[in-house]
């Protein structure tokens, strides 16, 4: 799919330019990323705080900075615009980038509500600008190869998936375990099953902040009779990021705390017995990890939003993964504020 002719910059005529705007703590990992990709020339740094500027400067000589996002969008000759801001600024932001004629990329989640995702999705169909969300995991080389697998049967039919995200992590007042965390596993769960759910169910406790969530457990049931579990806190002793797959013939895990082997296939199930009708027997085979490329999932991203801004191919997390990602948060915290 394209995402329209205006979309598209040619190689042959310049690099791709771009700027990121919020350096606090992701927007220099992006800024890192974007400054090192052949064809892309990462041309302004943006941030309100003049401390944050300066201490990026060294690390990027020549490139523009300001305080202001309206240098960024009156800049003919800019491209794209990268947001890495807080993320009730997400969706105004990314409106405001789209008017201005420039394709954008917006760190997760696009919105801190629904109705303001779908305005973000519509502004950049109407500017004919892509518009890409920072799904992380879903560029892990090891989630596309569980990808892979599902796709091609591999796993045979899926009957449920489950993650644990959990750390003993920073206190956040402004936002719960589910915003803060949730958007990981939500995306990776939608992306493998391929499909939105039809129930959204959570629970959660706050422990430590009252009003905010610490830790949140999440039910997600899908048409096709697959389910999802997820257990998300910042107040736990074990420090997890793992999500487990189980199909009718194979299992598989996704550890991204392990250094190698992050992606594990169980050769695991029930097979039935055909020395008795209605009968199954366990099945326990090999136990194998696929060979993973050991590639930062975060160039990977960033090289994918390069592309699609070149060829003008719609981005595999784009608006409308994004906003479906969003109405999913948005129906798990109606169900905890329930």
């Amino acid at each position: 799919m394209r995402a329209g002719n205006r979309s598209a910059v040619s190689s042959e005529q310049r690099p791709v330019r771009v700027g990121v705007v919020g350096l606090g703590y992701w927007g220099p990992n992006l800024a890192r990323n974007l400054a090192v990709i052949p064809g892309c020339e990462l041309t302004w740094l943006c941030d309100a705080s003049e401390q944050a500027r300066r201490k990026l400067e060294p690390s990027f000589p020549g490139v523009r900075t300001t305080g202001a996002l309206e240098d960024l969008l009156g800049d003919e000759e800019l491209d794209a615009v990268v947001l890495a801001t807080p993320v009730p600024t997400h969706a105004e932001l990314a409106i405001a980038v789209a008017r201005a004629g420039k394709h954008c990329f917006v760190e997760k989640p696009l919105a801190i509500n629904a109705a303001d995702a779908e305005r973000a999705v519509a502004a950049a169909a109407d500017a004919g600008r892509i518009l890409m969300v920072g799904h992380l995991l879903e560029y892990h080389p090891a989630v596309a190869r569980l990808k892979e697998l599902i796709d091609e049967d591999e796993l045979g039919g899926l009957y449920y998936i489950y993650g644990n995200r959990l750390n003993l992590g920073k206190l956040r007042a402004d936002e719960n375990a589910l915003w803060s965390l949730g958007a990981h596993d939500v995306s990776v769960a939608l992306h493998l099953i391929g499909d939105e759910p039809e129930e959204c169910l959570a629970h959660g406790a706050s422990y430590v902040r009252e009003g905010v969530q610490d830790v949140v457990f999440c039910y997600l049931r899908f048409p096709s009779g697959a389910v999802a579990h997820l257990h998300l806190s910042w107040l736990d002793p074990h420090k997890e990021r793992r999500i487990t797959v189980v199909g009718s013939r194979r299992m598989a895990t996704f550890d991204d705390m392990l250094i190698e082997g992050k992606l594990t296939i169980y050769d695991k199930g029930f097979d039935e017995d055909t020395r008795s009708w209605g009968e199954y027997i366990a099945r326990s085979g090999d136990i194998f990890s696929p060979r993973i490329p050991n590639l930062e999932p975060l160039r990977i991203e960033c090289e994918h939003f390069v592309e699609c801004i070149r060829s003008g191919e719609v981005p595999r997390s784009d608006g409308h993964s994004g906003l479906r990602v969003v109405r999913v948060l948005e129906e798990l915290q109606r169900s905890l504020d329930g």
